[in-house]
């Protein structure tokens, strides 16, 4: 029996100890209702059973994460902001060098803010900078003492307010209006690539360039390197972020925010042991128990790049999907994650070990990704826009 009292690692099933007492309460308190959940409701309060087991995966597929049942960094992460609503606590910008408050509550203020059209940007559950200047000028449009602290004063002044106002996504209306304004090049804008490597198997079809192993580490940093060198071509400012073994997810998600770009596209492989599961699929920060969509450029990008690779290649379209990821929302950066296939299945691996049919999806990312950028009136139908019609968009510099 593994005990868990002196360790700071991941919880899992058949764990016991004191720390599986407060998941039950953190369970409990983030709204997770389950029969034998509660520590008065079970013998041995101190045992990860079967019934700590399907709480958690509950609240996994709750928050959009990884549906695995093991209390990792990511869940640990997602309990400690569920703990919250808004005003249980005084909310304000931290001292510099310190740690942001984060939690639901702050997701619950950054929503209203974006409502009453004072808040631009991910809604990520974050205090920081952004969020410190909104509340100031909310303050300062309500007549309240101006000081970026959310108190019980300012919250009683916004639901006041908010009665008045729709519960539209303001949000969504300003990153769209900040599209239509923005200029459709390519050239000078900074776009963040990312490669996948933590799927280690391989695929039984070799890769037909090297003749080696068909691993998600090859194929999608062969695509990556491809859709850096056409966008490079095109003058853009191209950010690269090595693989996930080679770096940390926080470096990973500092890295991504730190490039300030206005797009990031992580591009990855996928393998089940059912061999069956075929096609391609794309993911965004959003809420997937809600329908939800907190980064509108993200799940715009998303839908663009799913819709052109698989208009080009034939693979199948598997849909764009809202996930609770760190580095989906932590980034403030929208943000693609895009799996190309299962190296898993017959037919996507043959498909990912063809070079030609790698260059067509990136091709493919690239035209997507400069669909984003286009007025209404100049966009083009889904796998009409040939990779040469993205050069009268961008004039030789």
């Amino acid at each position: 029996m593994h005990t868990d009292d002196t360790a700071g690692g991941s919880l899992h099933r058949s764990d016991y100890g004191r720390r599986v007492v407060a998941l039950r309460e953190r369970l409990l308190r983030a709204g997770v209702t389950m029969a034998y959940l509660a520590p008065d409701q079970v013998n041995d309060p101190e045992r990860f059973d079967d019934h700590v087991d399907a709480a958690v995966r509950t609240f996994q597929q709750s928050r959009g994460l990884m549906v695995d049942g093991a209390v990792g960094p990511e869940t640990e992460r997602a309990l400690a902001e569920a703990q919250y609503t808004l005003g249980d606590r005084v909310l304000s910008q931290p001292a510099e060098g310190s740690e942001p408050l984060r939690g639901d509550d702050v997701t619950e203020l950054q929503r209203q803010l974006s409502y009453l059209g004072f808040y631009y940007g991910h809604i990520d559950g974050d205090f920081g900078q952004r969020t410190h200047l909104a509340v100031r000028e909310l303050q300062l449009n309500l007549g309240l003492e101006v000081t970026g602290v959310c108190d019980a004063a300012l919250i009683d002044a916004m639901a006041r307010v908010s009665r008045s106002i729709s519960s539209s996504q303001a949000f969504s209306l300003r990153d769209y209006e900040r599209l239509s304004q923005a200029t459709s090049a390519l050239a000078g804008r900074t776009i963040c690539l990312a490669a996948g490597g933590g799927t280690g198997r391989a695929a039984t079809v070799p890769d037909q360039a090297g003749g080696g192993a068909l691993t998600e580490r090859l194929v999608a940093a062969d695509v990556m390197r491809r859709i850096q060198t056409i966008l490079g071509g095109l003058g853009a400012d191209v950010k690269i972020i090595e693989s996930a073994e080679e770096t940390p997810p926080g470096d990973r998600i500092r890295l991504i925010r730190e490039s300030s770009a206005s797009l990031c596209v992580s591009i990855h492989c996928d393998w089940l042991e059912q061999p069956a599961a075929s096609g391609v699929t794309a993911f965004y920060w959003g809420r997937p128990e809600t329908g939800e969509i907190r980064s509108p450029i993200g799940h715009r990008a998303a839908e663009l790049i799913l819709k052109e690779i698989t208009a080009r290649t034939g693979a199948p379209n598997l849909g764009v999907h809202g996930r609770g990821w760190d580095v989906l929302r932590l980034t403030n950066i929208p943000s693609v994650h895009l799996d190309l296939g299962y190296l898993s299945n017959a037919a996507d691996a043959q498909l990912l070990a063809d070079p030609i049919i790698r260059q067509i999806m990136a091709d493919a990312v690239v035209i997507a990704i400069q669909r984003l950028y286009l007025l209404e009136e100049e966009d083009e139908p889904t796998g009409t826009l040939a990779l040469e019609d993205v050069l009268r968009f961008n004039p030789e510099r």
